[in-house]
Parts: structure tokens; sequence; C-alpha cells
């Protein structure tokens, strides 16, 4: 979580949405200052926060999910993220491994043990309707920067807080070896229709269009049922367990 207090603004970081480059800018260039940690969520600004600072200008990123599935299954599949060796590091210093760790872990395996696919990953680990913690507060926050358009998207936040751009924003963090969109990877008819059961809900919500060939999402009530089921017991997890 990045603060500004010369510009009043507050970034708040959605892992694996780009906030490491724009975290890195907004210190380096844009008075910008760390607070709490990396991935807090404006919950805990709030319960710290002034009166003043709750009048800053607040923005995070999202992006497409099924984009994150994809730089998060060729990340472990190349060795790129490696949970095995942050296991052996945090042994090494005694601190505790995150749950997130193991939960790494067993997807690394599956994916080198069976050379799975990405549809194969997919079926395997995302079981219940896709949501993750944006659902707390973007709709609430000033500016969403969206991934697919994120220097698009930087310069247009820069612009609104009238704050003249230094450079352009780098990129970094480059998934190696991601060569083929998606969609180009998702084709049979089955896995279609459990991927939009799944990600359909997010992509509506968020007004990300699906391929064509995929034919339109319709929001069945018992997806529903299960979306709201299971945001019960991630607003427990992203509240305690984080």
């Amino acid at each position: 979580m990045i603060i500004s207090h010369k510009y009043k603004y507050l970034f708040v970081e959605l892992p694996r949405t780009g906030t490491t480059a724009i975290a890195n800018e907004l210190i380096e260039n844009y008075d910008g200052t760390q607070i709490l940690t990396k991935h807090a969520h404006y919950d805990d600004f709030l319960r710290q926060a002034t009166d003043e600072e709750k009048k800053y200008f607040v923005f995070s990123c999202i992006r497409n999910p099924l984009d994150r599935a994809l730089t998060r299954y060729y990340k472990l599949k190349t060795d790129y993220m490696n949970p095995l060796e942050d296991i052996k590091r945090f042994r090494k210093t005694g601190k505790r491994i995150r749950l997130q760790t193991y939960f790494l872990l067993r997807q690394y395996n599956y994916i080198h043990n069976r050379n799975a696919s990405f549809a194969q990953y997919l079926k395997r680990f995302y079981k219940l309707p896709y949501d993750d913690w944006s659902v707390k507060h973007h709709k609430e926050f000033d500016f969403i920067i969206r991934f697919e358009n994120l220097n698009e998207d930087f310069i247009r936040f820069l612009k609104d807080l009238n704050i003249e751009q230094k450079r352009e924003l780098p990129i970094i963090n480059k998934t190696p070896d991601k060569n083929k969109p998606y969609e180009e990877l998702i084709t049979d008819a089955k896995d279609i229709k459990f991927i939009k059961q799944i990600f359909g809900h997010y992509l509506s919500k968020w007004n990300y269009i699906m391929p064509d060939s995929w034919g339109k999402y319709e929001k069945k009530s018992f997806v529903q049922l299960k979306l709201n089921i299971a945001n019960t017991f991630r607003r427990f997890y992203w509240r305690f367990m984080k």
C-alpha cells in the first residue's frame, strides 16, 4: 500500500494486477511512501487512518482473472515461481510459512507431475465461482487501473490529480514463455462451459468481454448462490488469515 501526503492519494495493491510496477514508480517519482504491508486491504488502512487521510484519492487495479490464472500457471510451469524455494528459505530463517505457499506447492506439483495443460489446471484448482478481495471496496474507489491498459490508465490517474508525468511506466515481472492468450488454450466445449461458470460473474461485473467463440455468459441462480456462500468464507479468510 502506497500513500502520498503531498498529492493526497492512496494506492491499494491487489496481487498480480501490475501493482509492483506502479508502486515502485509512485515511490521513485511521485512522493509515494509504503505503509502497512504490500497487499494490505483498504480496511487495514481505515482502522489507522486520520480523518484527513480518509479523504485521499484512492485507486487500485484489476485484471482479467483468466489472464491472472494463466500468468500463475506459466510461472509455476517454468519454475519462475517455485514455492519449494520459498519453503526452504523460510525454514532457514525460522519465519512462518504462509498457507498460500503450501497451496502454490500443490499447484506446482500437479503441473509438473502430470504435465498438466492450462485447462486441466483450471479445472483442478478453480472449483468455486471466482472472486478476489476487490469485491470488498474496489467499486467505491475513485479510480481503477486495468492491467490491460496499465500505462494509459496510469497516465489518466496522474492527469486526474494534476501530477506531471516523469516518464513512461516501466514493465517489470514479465512472465516468461507466455506466448498464447487463454482463449487459444481453451477450445473444448466442456472446458469452456465449466470456465464460464467459474469466471463469468467476475468478467461480467468488470465488463470484460469473453471470446466470441465462447458464446454469451448467462447468469445462473445456483452459481450466484455458490458465489455468495464462497465469499462469506473468503471474507473471513481475507480478514483473519491473509
